[in-house]
Parts: C-alpha cells; sequence; structure tokens
C-alpha cells in the first residue's frame, strides 16, 4: 500500500499527459508530396519535458530518481500490447511475408550500421565510454534494457544510451515519416521502404509506415504488413545479432580506435 501511495502522483502524471496527448492526436504536415507524421508519443515526451521545467518543488519531487527508476523498470509492460498488435498485423500476409523471409534477414545485418559509421564519428567527437550506449543500435528499448543491466542507466553508458533514446524518440519519428514518402519519390519499391522501416522502433517504424499507407491506401495492409514483421524479426533477431555480433564488434573498434585516438594525442 505504501509503495502504491509512493508511485501514485506519478501514475496519475503520465495518465494526464497520455490524455492530453492523445487528444492532440497524430498531426501530418504536408510539405508538397512529402507527408510529415507527428505521432501522439512525440508529444507526449515534450509535454514530459516541459512539466519538469516549472519552477515548483511539487514537480521537481514528481520526478525524483526512485520514480524514474520506477518508470524505467515497468516500461516494458506497455510495449507488450503494441508487441501483440503487431502480430496482428503480421497474420493475414504471413504467407507472402515466409516467401522473401531471407530478405528481412539480411536487412538485419543493417544494425551494425550505428557502429561502423557512427562509433568512429562519436570518438572523434570527444566522446568515449558515452559512445558506447550511443552507438549500440538506434538505442531503442533491447539497446536501453542491455546497457542498463551491463553498465546502469547512472553510467557514461547508461547516458549515452538514454540520450539516444530521447533524441530518437523526439526526432526519429520525424525524420522517418519524412523519409520514407522520399524513398517512394525516388523509385524504391513500397514493399521494400515498408520493410525497411522496421529498424527496432515502435515510433519510427509507425510514422514510416503510416505516411506510406496515406500515400497508398490500396497497398496500405501489405505496408503495415510488412513493416510489423520487419520490426518483430528486429526485436527478436535483432537481439541476438547485438549480442553476437553488434557488442564484439564495437569492443574491437572502440579499443583500436581509441588506443590510436591516445597515441595522437601524446
Amino acid at each position: 500500500m505504501t509503495q502504491i501511495k509512493k508511485y501514485l502522483p506519478l501514475i496519475l502524471l503520465v495518465l494526464g499527459i497520455d490524455f492530453v496527448a492523445e487528444m492532440i492526436g497524430m498531426q501530418i504536415i504536408k510539405l508538397g508530396k512529402i507527408q510529415i507524421s507527428i505521432l501522439p508519443l512525440v508529444f507526449a515526451v515534450l509535454l514530459g519535458i516541459l512539466i519538469y521545467l516549472i519552477p515548483l518543488d511539487a514537480i521537481k519531487k514528481l520526478y525524483s530518481n526512485d520514480r524514474v527508476k520506477f518508470a524505467g523498470k515497468y516500461m516494458i509492460f506497455i510495449m507488450l500490447p503494441l508487441m501483440a498488435r503487431y502480430g496482428a498485423n503480421v497474420a493475414p500476409k504471413i504467407n507472402e511475408i515466409l516467401s522473401i523471409g531471407w530478405v528481412f534477414l539480411i536487412h538485419e545485418a543493417g544494425n551494425l550500421g550505428t557502429i561502423i559509421f557512427g562509433l568512429p564519428v562519436a570518438l572523434l567527437l570527444g566522446l568515449r565510454r558515452e559512445a558506447i550506449g550511443s552507438t549500440l543500435g538506434l538505442g531503442r528499448e533491447g539497446e536501453l534494457a542491455y546497457i542498463s543491466e551491463k553498465f546502469t542507466l547512472d553510467s557514461p553508458e547508461g547516458r549515452g544510451v538514454l540520450g539516444i533514446y530521447l533524441v530518437g524518440t523526439i526526432f526519429g519519428s520525424i525524420v522517418f515519416s519524412i523519409l520514407a514518402p522520399l524513398l517512394l519519390a525516388m523509385g524504391f519499391d513500397y514493399r521494400a521502404v515498408a520493410m525497411s522501416s522496421g529498424v527496432g522502433s515502435s515510433s519510427m517504424m509507425t510514422a514510416a509506415s503510416s505516411a506510406l499507407a496515406s500515400i497508398l491506401p490500396a497497398h496500405s495492409t501489405t505496408i503495415l504488413s510488412y513493416a510489423a514483421a520487419s520490426q518483430l524479426l528486429t526485436s527478436f533477431i535483432g537481439t541476438y545479432i547485438m549480442y553476437f555480433l553488434a557488442v564484439p564488434l564495437q569492443r574491437h573498434m572502440y579499443n583500436k580506435i581509441t588506443n590510436l585516438l591516445d597515441k595522437k594525442g601524446k
């Protein structure tokens, strides 16, 4: 009972923010042929940040370390209904998806791109241990869970992954809602673009697939199914790729590049 009273103000605040964000709904901004989809999730994050900035002691207490850790610990339960929704989207097109399953598997190799391209840039910019958290994938739920368990979120690695998580939540869906129609306009097949939207981020996938579906409503079922299947595979297979390929690769590159930078610094 004491625990419920302790976290009840935070739960009520979250419900209030969620209600306001849902009332705002998804906003679509048209720039020529490109449609930018701003999801309620983006408004929820912005509202949470703005409320924290209110200079009141009562507000600061709502964002105490204990309550923040409580929110992070149980965030996975919020994701479960969303994963069930993905399964419902995949089911109608399961035979078609299985017939080209190898393409989805190759798509997973793209998860290594953040390390190959992002880690050297992060280290050259002056980051060190923070670069480990900020370049291990897109910094979504899987990477957040791994970094928090191995290093804790109070570590430099934890600050790195949290920073990328927040930036991805606010700006990722906007970028993907622009990128998907842009790739379609460049001549890419809508199915390929739908598959590429499942990068491990629910908000980014939803933004990309929603933008595509609004442009091609006749193919909306296929687009949503391909995007959801890609997202599910990224969440499942991507975990193994992270553990057995991404982490060793990142460790090797980190040691090599930091040694070179340290030698040059001397």
